[in-house]
């Protein structure tokens, strides 16, 4: 049996480079970025006009000069024009280009408009105001974004600005997550007093789809020679294969002799932890990986967002980022010598500080559980007492 620390070293060193595929933009989000992105002009790439309102020369108006002709308008989408006398101005939309010779925006609401004139209200205005200044935000050339970042809606709209309508991003696995165990029945059945219906397949099928990955779903029966023979073509088909049960020391948890036996090696099984102990992860040699996770409710839960999540995320070159700190708002009592991940409801501070509360349950079992949590704390191994106001990584699950 090995550490936490061990097993996430022994995890994060199997991570797979997928490759890479170029999709449309419009497709993007929730993928991973796998090109630099820079910017092809400058942003903006002419001075903007950023309010609605007349421009002016700012001599003309230090000069004491407060009604000015408008001379015509100066629409978003037009080509520049000019503005031809120092006594007049040019109605300007917001986003149009600003006018040659002109050098201040004044809004609509300080200005009365009268009779084919613009008069000022105001006795002090500063140069250049109202007005985006062309490669204020980015220059021609720079980096806008780096690769390795997921693609929400900020990324898409600046991808979009630089004109690439298609664009790189990591190749999702053939990913394939299997339930074990003769007591399970699907979700739309009636299961009998001895039976209960699948739950961990549909929380790991929608925890890829985050990810965007729309991985496949088997079921195998406790039946050794049925399970090798069902492993044996999956191997061949998947590049990640997720099972859930059948790796405690039950008399029908048949999964690492199956596994031994059509030669995925064991990477390690048992992890000092609590829950999720039975944890098992090994690798085929053809380099499909598995991750075989034990079959009670919150351990295959934490063992996904512990592990899983973070080998997924190395694996498609998502810049690694350290799990956030919660300060504890009682004491937490845990006097096996396992590093225990606690289930934690979470809130800020008036101070702003992230605060943990322990919600305990009934065990690896109460699934429902969850639904009272947000996270998982992890307190290390060695001690029994974790005293309120210290400070702990947390796994966010919410």
């Amino acid at each position: 049996m090995i550490t936490v620390e061990e097993a996430l070293q022994i995890v994060n060193a199997h991570q797979v480079d997928f490759g890479t595929e170029k999709i449309p933009l419009h497709q993007s989000v929730g993928r991973v970025l796998r090109e630099d992105l820079y910017a092809d002009r400058d942003f903006p790439p002419y001075n903007r006009v950023t309010m609605d309102g007349i421009c002016i020369q700012n001599a003309a108006f230090q000069d004491g000069r407060r009604q000015f002709k408008i001379e015509g308008i100066a629409a978003a989408g037009s080509p520049q024009v000019r503005l031809s006398e120092a006594a007049h101005c040019l109605e300007v939309m917001t986003g149009s280009i600003l006018p040659l010779d002109a050098d201040i925006v004044i809004r609509y609401e300080d200005v009365t408009i009268a009779d084919g004139y613009a008069t000022v209200n105001l006795e002090a205005i500063r140069f250049r105001q109202n007005i985006h200044e062309k490669g204020e935000d980015r220059k021609q050339g720079t980096l806008v974004i780096r690769k390795g970042r997921a693609i929400s809606p900020a990324e898409i709209g600046v991808a979009a600005t630089i004109g690439k309508a298609e664009i790189l991003v990591s190749r999702l696995p053939k990913a394939l997550i299997i339930s074990t165990g003769d007591e399970l029945v699907d979700v739309h059945e009636n299961p009998e007093a001895h039976q209960i219906r699948r739950s961990n397949v549909y929380r790991l099928q929608t925890t890829l789809n985050h990810f965007g990955i729309k991985a496949h779903t088997a079921h195998l029966d406790d039946d050794l020679e049925a399970i090798k023979n069902a492993l044996t073509d999956f191997v061949d088909q998947f590049e990640v294969i997720i099972l859930s049960g059948g790796v405690s020391k039950g008399k029908f948890d048949f999964l690492p002799e199956a596994l031994a036996a059509i030669g995925v090696e064991k990477l390690f099984h048992k992890i000092k932890q609590r829950p999720g102990k039975p944890f098992w992860f090994g690798q085929h040699p053809k380099g499909t990986v598995v991750f075989a996770l034990p079959g009670n409710p919150v351990s295959s839960f934490m063992c996904t967002h512990a592990y899983f999540m973070p080998w997924l995320q190395g694996s498609l070159s998502i810049e690694a980022q350290p799990f956030p700190l919660a300060c504890l708002e009682e004491d937490i009592s845990f006097k096996p010598d396992l590093t225990y991940f606690a289930q934690v409801k979470l809130r800020y501070s008036a101070e702003g500080k992230l605060m943990a509360k322990a919600i305990h349950g009934n065990g690896s079992g109460d699934l429902a559980n969850l639904v009272d949590n947000d996270a998982f704390i992890q307190l290390p191994r060695g001690r029994d007492l974790y005293e309120k106001g210290e400070v702990f990584p947390v796994i966010l699950y919410r």
